[in-house]
């Protein structure tokens, strides 16, 4: 199968078919990558909208906004 002629939704059943060949943990195992992915963009963004942010502040922003996005 050449992956670079597919269309988005041949690519996204090819996506799916290959998570489900794999087990639990190597799915929780990219769950988790991805989160964290996602916590380095969104502190990024929290250090571009607070330049002067320590480390320490960067995390609580970042706690606090992941707080509002369970609400």
């Amino acid at each position: 199968m050449d992956l670079l002629t597919l269309t988005p939704d041949e690519a996204l059943e090819e996506q799916v078919r290959r998570y489900r060949q794999m087990t639990g943990e190597q799915r929780l195992l990219i769950a988790l990558r991805l989160h964290e992915l996602c916590c380095d963009i969104a502190r990024d963004a929290i250090r571009h909208q607070f330049p002067g942010a320590t480390p320490e502040e960067v995390e609580r922003h970042l706690r606090r906004r992941l707080e509002l996005a369970r609400s």
